[in-house]
């Protein structure tokens, strides 16, 4: 299957219609289990080249993602980066914090006049970050959305390393929190931690076909071991400590950052 690689089609007609802040917003990390989901919003110089290679991160290798992201941050008008917390997945769903997390990235660029999403229309969102554009499979299609793209892809893909330092043996290092056999062995073995979307585990198991030895709905056939993880892991994880992904994510941007706008 041929690569698309991503053009500047969509730019350049914005910025014939006098607009020079035209932020191009992804976001990673909608699908795993474990850790913040990141958004990244980027504003590039109307007129601008492409820098070669920068297409679709999901198409790029993590070597190929980590020599681009500098190159796009030194090449771009603005760089914006916001994250949702495994808190506020679980609080709002999925669908909801990815959203949150676009419009903390958007608040970081200092300004803007139009924004480019990838996926579909989004309710309300113009009352938000105001005029707006969604272009499904826009990652692949358009080049300040591919560039948005890598950036947040590395800032998630750090941060998760940083949080397998923290919890060892779960794989997030190389499986980013996806529900890979080796994260569904180590949770089997070692449990959940404050960083596994609670809200995601059924369903995860569910579609991994993977019947763990843990049921979080308390099946009244499990062992008492099992029951007795399940008390352990029922007490409510501390609010600081459920945001450490997010606090993680501000030392791991290339730049300084304030804290980020709720």
């Amino acid at each position: 299957m041929a690569v698309i690689v991503p053009t500047l089609r969509h730019e350049r007609r914005l910025w014939n219609d006098g607009l020079t802040r035209v932020a191009g917003v992804d976001e990673v990390g909608v699908a795993p289990t474990c850790g913040a989901v990141v958004a990244a919003a980027v504003i590039m110089r109307p007129g601008c080249h492409r820098i070669p290679g920068v297409r679709d991160s999901k198409t790029l290798s993590m070597a190929q993602r980590e020599r681009l992201a500098p190159i796009i941050r030194s090449r771009a008008v603005a760089v914006g980066v916001g994250a949702a917390s495994v808190r506020e997945i679980d609080q709002l769903n999925i669908y909801h914090a990815t959203h949150l997390a676009m419009r903390r990235a958007i608040a970081r660029l200092g300004g803007h006049e139009h924004v480019m999403v990838d996926g579909n229309r989004i309710a309300g969102f113009e009352n938000l970050v105001g005029p707006y554009t969604n272009i499904v499979d826009g990652d692949a299609k358009v080049y300040t959305i591919a560039c948005a793209s890598v950036v947040a892809k590395v800032v998630r893909d750090r941060m998760m390393t940083r949080l397998a330092a923290r919890y060892p043996g779960y794989g997030w290092e190389h499986n980013q929190g996806y529900a890979t056999l080796d994260l569904r062995m180590a949770i089997r073995a070692m449990g959940l931690t404050p960083f596994h979307r609670r809200s995601f585990l059924a369903l995860q198991r569910t579609l991994a076909g993977d019947q763990l030895d843990f049921d979080l709905l308390g099946d009244p056939g499990a062992s008492p071991a099992t029951h007795e993880l399940l008390d352990r892991e029922s007490v409510p994880v501390m609010a600081d400590d459920a945001m450490l992904d997010a606090s993680d994510l501000l030392t791991l941007d290339a730049f300084p950052l304030e804290a980020i706008p709720g």
